[in-house]
């Protein structure tokens, strides 16, 4: 008999400890849970941040090749009206050279 109670007492105080062990868990569980819960709502919220930062991104730069493009064409203009009035000024000179050499 007192075998069979010594068993009893073991396989009791087994389970008691099974349960302990099942209690942790099971309160680690919720835990993590809830934690991969705020997780998941933070990561949430910073894709929307960094997709607006990113849609930001995207609309100066197309705004920026543009400003891009209309200073390349007024520079082109600029270096066209350069040359032209280069062309213009060597021309006067010569005909100011050959005037003053015929007035000398």
């Amino acid at each position: 008999m007192q075998l069979i109670s010594d068993l009893q007492t073991k396989v009791i105080s087994e389970g008691g400890a099974a349960q302990k062990a099942y209690e942790e868990y099971s309160e680690w569980c919720e835990d993590r849970a809830r934690e991969l819960g705020h997780e998941i709502k933070t990561g949430s919220a910073e894709v929307e941040s960094l997709q607006a930062s990113i849609a930001q991104s995207t609309s100066s730069a197309a705004e920026q090749t543009a400003k891009i493009e209309d200073l390349a064409g007024d520079i082109a203009t600029d270096e066209a009206d350069l040359k032209a009035a280069t062309e213009i000024r060597d021309k006067e000179r010569a005909d100011f050279s050959a005037e003053e050499s015929e007035l000398v």
